[in-house]
Order: C-alpha cells, then structure tokens, then sequence
C-alpha cells in the first residue's frame, strides 16, 4: 500500500514547468525510484498569472495566484521553489520551513545569502533544505561534496560554474567572436537572459562559489565579501594572443585555504593551460575542480545549466526525502560554522597577462622594466604585436612571474603618467595549475 507524499511548486518558469511534466507525467517512475512504498502527488503550483499561455498545458486545477494555498496546506510536505532572485523566495522558503514542510530550492542567490540562517531553520523544525540544483545544474555536486568527499580537507576549488560566460567565452576563442556578437548568439540560444548582468558580470559565479567554499571549509562566506570581475572587457585579441602563449581564457570562480586557514575568493576571467582539464570545458558546460589531502585533484563536469539539468538535481533531492536517506551533514547546525578570514584581493598572488598599446620607439621597454623592477614584478617574457606604421604605434603583450594583485595595480598606475604607453588594453590573472 502506497502513502501519498503530496508537492507543492512556487513557480512555473522553464524549469518549473519542467518539474511539474516530469512529475505529472512520470509519477509512476519517479514515485519507484524513492523505494519505500511512498506515491508522489503533485497538489498545487503557484504562477504569476492563471492566463498566461505555457508551452507544457497544466491541469488549470492544479494552479494558485495565491502562495498560501501551498504554504498553509498541511496536506503538501515537500516545496520545490524554483521562482529565482531574492525575494519573495527567501520568505516563502522560510514560511514553509517554519510550516513544517521540506523545502527543495534552485535558488543560488538565496543559499548564498541566506544559507547558514534558513539552514538553522531548518534544524529546528527537524526538516529538510536540500540545494543541489543551486549550483552546477545537472552535475551531482553539493552532496559529493558533503557527503563522498567528507574524509577530505579541502584546500583548493577551481570552478567553470556558469553556462552563459563559458559559451560566450567558447565563441570568442573557437570563431573569434567579439563579445557583443557572442552574447547575442547566447541570448538567441536561450544560453543568456535578456537581462544578462549577473552572468556577464560573475555575479551568478560568486553565489555559487560562495556556497561551495562554504560547505568545503565549513565556514558562512557571504557572496558581497567576494572578489568578483565579469567578462566585459575581453577581447578577440585577447584570446589570440593567449592561445600563442598555450592558454585558453576562461571565468574561474577560486576558492583556495592556506596553511593558516585564512581563505582567498574570488571570481574573474583567467589563462589557464590549453592542455588542462578545465580548458577543454567548451560551450554551456560547467566544471567543478577539487583538491583534497586524500584524493588529490578531482573534478566534476557536464551540463550546468537548462531546465533539463536543473531537474534532473530538484528531482533527485525529492527522491533523497521520501527515500529518508539523506546525509548527516544536512543536518549539522549551521551556528558552529566559523567566520571566514579572508584574504584582501591586494594580497593575493598569481601571474600576469598584459597587453599595451605603446609608441614605437626606442626606451619604452626599459621603462616598463624600471617600474615593474621597483615594484617587485619580474617579467616572464614580452611579445611585440601589431605595430601600426601610420599611428607610430605597437601592442605589446607582456606575462609576468608571480607577483601581488597591489604591485601589479601599482604598477598600472604608474604606466598611465607615461607619454610612451598610449592604452593600457587588458590585464588578465594567470591561474597555473
């Protein structure tokens, strides 16, 4: 004999939509997959407006305008939120956390901001709020993480956790693209909102790193204490010249932890190895790297983004209640966690790419010696590019060796007081493996 675990959706957008056809129409299955005897039912849906034309025909019985035929029914134990942004997600998650119900969320911004508090929610009502679909999409990844990967301490996260910047970053490098001309292909494709700022921006990134950071070492990093550069100012240069010096570019959301525990985050467009494994990671695919003490280097890849995969981990977190097997670690009480120390963006280290617009004369490189010399930068090497005759000018790609993210910045400073150095074009962080 079956029980009936009865749902309830906020939301009917594209993944909502594809919630609701995967449970209406394979309730069979999935209510199987749980294994215990239980049968899913899905009761309500809360949509924005009962007239709007859908391209999967709801049961009109099924919807609300009004959240609280779902948050006050006893009858629905599960809620899938998948209306995005802050609010109201945040306090209809909180409701039905304090109405005694499980809560399955999407919602990256929300787990970021608001994680540690709805989590200790959560704990005191003895339910359930699973995430899984927050970041990577279809990739198992928060439950690796806490559950598979527990034994390790994590040092390092490297990461590709945003669809609409890889595909664009894609286009630039394999058809040289320039950015506007990829980021309407996104659009078309449905890879980019209209509005695409969060992505473009690494804004979507750091919610999502901030949530990886903060289950790998256990601590509440909040998304606005977070490092962050999107991709506007790249160039189709850019990714020419990276790919004669070995390196593809790709938006990297970083997490590191030091010997002292002191944590470096951040997101930003990086040169990374043609040869490495996240350089292969092409079009919306994501990729999510760990290294731990015991496993070493580690990665996660596959689809990150789209209605398809993002049901594919909202389904398997409802699968983990009814089943009852959910891990431990959900449960731990999330005021234990620690208060990050986090590094200053001026003193963390890496490599450098630069590319300079300068007069083609005699003395400019010396120059641009003297003032990396002063302020500790050693030069890797220096490629003369595209001298334009007519202008009386060349580009002038320069890498360096390790040196602070406050020297480099310096160092900028001081070439703009230059008459030699016409345009300072791009600076690029080098992540080395």
């Amino acid at each position: 004999m079956y029980s009936e675990i009865k749902v309830g959706i906020l939301g009917l957008g594209t993944v909502g939509s594809k919630v609701a056809e995967e449970l209406i129409e394979r309730n069979e299955y999935h209510s199987a997959k749980s294994g215990n005897n239980s049968h899913l039912s899905l009761k309500k849906i809360l949509v924005k407006s009962l007239n709007k034309e859908r391209s999967y025909k709801v049961p009109t019985e099924l919807l609300t305008e009004n959240e609280n035929d779902i948050l006050n029914d006893p009858d629905i134990s599960i809620i899938i939120e998948v209306i995005g942004g802050e609010e109201p997600a945040r306090t209809y998650i909180e409701k039905s956390l304090n109405a005694g119900k499980n809560v399955i969320t999407a919602n990256k911004e929300v787990i970021a901001k608001h994680g540690k508090e709805l989590k200790k929610i959560a704990v005191n009502a003895d339910k359930q709020l699973l995430f899984e679909a927050s970041v990577g999409g279809g990739i198992p990844i928060i439950q690796p993480l806490i559950n598979d990967l527990a034994a390790n301490d994590i040092t390092a996260i490297r990461a590709i956790i945003n669809g609409t910047t890889n595909y664009i970053l894609t286009k630039m490098s394999q058809e040289n693209m320039d950015f506007t001309e990829a980021l309407d292909e996104a659009k078309s494709l449905g890879y980019a909102e209209a509005d695409p700022t969060n992505d473009i921006e690494g804004i979507d990134a750091a919610y999502k790193i901030s949530i990886l950071a903060s289950l790998a070492f256990g601590v509440d990093v909040k998304p606005e204490n977070i490092y962050v550069e999107g991709i506007t100012k790249l160039t189709s240069k850019d990714f020419r010249y990276a790919k004669e010096l070995g390196y593809e570019i790709k938006l990297l959301a970083i997490a590191r932890k030091d010997f002292s525990g002191n944590l470096q985050i951040k997101v930003h467009p990086a040169l990374v190895d043609k040869e490495s494994e996240l350089a292969s990671i092409s079009g919306p695919d994501n990729a999510i790297e760990f290294t731990g003490d015991l496993v070493g280097h580690v990665t996660f890849s596959g689809p990150g983004a789209g209605p398809n995969p993002t049901t594919s981990a909202i389904l398997s977190d409802l699968i983990l209640i009814t089943r009852g097997n959910f891990p431990s670690s959900y449960k731990i009480n999330n005021d234990l966690l620690a208060t990050p120390v986090l590094l200053p963006m001026e003193s963390v280290e890496c490599r450098y790419y630069l590319l300079l617009t300068t007069i083609d004369q005699p003395g400019v490189l010396a120059k641009i010696g003297t003032i990396f010399k002063k302020n500790g930068i050693s030069i890797s090497a220096v490629i003369q590019k595209d001298t334009q005759v007519s202008k009386g000018t060349a580009e002038l790609v320069i890498t360096t060796h390790t040196a602070t993210e406050n020297s480099i910045q310096v160092a900028i400073n001081e070439f703009k007081g230059i008459d030699l150095i016409d345009s300072i074009k791009s600076i690029i962080r080098i992540e080395d493996n």
